[in-house]
């Protein structure tokens, strides 16, 4: 029986064990934050069968994902690129339009987030650029040009309507343009192209957003959380207001708690309310006041319900996860023989965190609002499916190198037993 269970849960049992803990701990804070929704549908039970059956459909999907070979993943590449330019086109001229943004696509019976897709086959790409650009004194120089030619159009093409995820993505292009020895040299010229792009961006954000825009949509968004499909495109940079708006919120100065605009800054306020009257150990599971105020509660926000229900030993857990998984993605990476899986490998994983890290900052006040979820515990449909596909992925490659790690120990032992003989 543990070996048929064995089996089928192949790969790094650590991994495993973070992806187990990740999932339980989504469903019971997703069960305690989604109670705006059960009130408003009168039942129960649903939202949560419903985000458990995602869950249950992401573990099939790792499941059948691990046991893909690695080299399988390259042949991959063209077609999820051709997918991803598609989509991303698809949901700018025709998506549906959600909190002001059109950043999902309706298909009879489901929905999905092409930029979900776009961030994985970005990832993927690059790792396979920068394996097959290898020099004995690092990437070669043509390496860099070939991958901004693919980041720049899909980073493009997904800030316009998530500029956040666009940052995110491009942050972890960079990363692994470092880890995959890009000369510094031309590193340093991005870094440097990229900071007067942005100061650029912030003056024109600044002087063409409508921060009072801004603030209806986000009340309106709190009552109706899906508004029809629009007519025709709107304005290129119409996401301006919304982005000037969270720049402002987060910039602005301390003001006492009397004077704080709570119907301004719900979700901040509630946020920071829920992290200060949690303790240490929390008012435990199911337990939470500020969900019932939270708009995104059991999403963008999970991560302040969690330390409200848990405490600031459930937070830190949930840290040293995420801590632990970009450990175990490094060791399998040091353990590759060639450099692919291993530059996929830290990819994925750096996907993972970087974006757990944001979602946190934002939950504890460090970072602007982004409306990044928590990867594995948020509530989401693509999101959930296309993470745990990544974990798929990392345990694949884990799989093939402790094949690989094992057939070594073997040849040495024999060459040991040949020489003593």
């Amino acid at each position: 029986m543990n070996k048929k269970i064995g089996n089928i849960f192949k790969g790094d049992k650590v991994i495993w064990k973070v992806f187990f803990f990740l999932c339980m701990i989504s469903i019971v804070e997703v069960f305690s934050a989604s109670s705006g929704l059960t009130y408003k549908s009168q039942n129960f039970i649903s939202p949560i069968m419903k985000h458990t059956g995602t869950i249950a459909i992401g573990v099939l999907v790792a499941v059948v994902t691990l046991n893909i070979p690695c080299k399988y993943f390259k042949l991959m590449t063209p077609f999820l690129l051709l997918i991803s330019f598609i989509t991303l086109l698809w949901v700018l001229l025709g998506g549906e339009t959600i909190n002001g943004a059109n950043r999902v696509i309706e298909i009879p019976g489901f929905t999905f987030q092409p930029s979900e897709i776009a961030k994985g086959t970005m990832i993927l790409a690059e790792a396979q650029i920068l394996s097959a650009m290898q020099r004995e004194g690092g990437a070669d120089k043509d390496a860099f040009k070939y991958i901004l030619w693919l980041a720049l159009p899909i980073t493009f093409l997904i800030g316009l309507e998530n500029l956040s995820t666009a940052a995110m993505l491009f942050a972890i292009v960079v990363l692994m343009m470092f880890i995959g020895r890009v000369s510094m040299k031309q590193i340093g010229k991005l870094a440097g192209i990229v900071g007067g792009l942005a100061v650029v961006g912030l003056i024109f954000i600044m002087l063409v957003g409508n921060a009072d825009a801004a603030e209806q949509q986000t009340a309106t968004a709190a009552k109706v959380v899906k508004t029809e499909k629009k007519g025709k495109i709107e304005k290129l940079f119409h996401r301006a207001d919304t982005w000037k708006g969270r720049i402002l919120k987060f910039g602005k100065e301390e003001v006492s708690p009397k004077e704080y605009d709570l119907d301004k800054d719900a979700q901040v306020a509630h946020a920071n309310i829920a992290i200060t009257s949690s303790g240490i150990i929390g008012k435990g599971p199911g337990k939470s006041v500020e969900r019932d105020f939270l708009s995104q509660a059991f999403s963008d926000f999970i991560y302040a319900i969690i330390v409200e229900e848990l405490g600031i030993l459930g937070a830190g857990f949930v840290v040293f996860l995420y801590i632990v998984l970009l450990y175990r993605a490094a060791r399998i990476a040091s353990r590759c023989e060639n450099n692919f899986p291993a530059l996929l490998a830290m990819g994925l994983a750096l996907l993972l965190v970087v974006q757990a890290t944001f979602n946190m900052m934002v939950a504890v006040g460090l970072a602007p609002v982004t409306g990044q979820p928590l990867p594995l515990i948020s509530k989401g449909g693509t999101s959930t499916i296309i993470n745990c596909a990544y974990i798929g992925a990392l345990l694949s490659i884990s799989r093939s190198a402790k094949m690989r790690k094992q057939k070594a120990v073997v040849q040495q032992k024999d060459t040991d037993d040949a020489a003593e003989a």
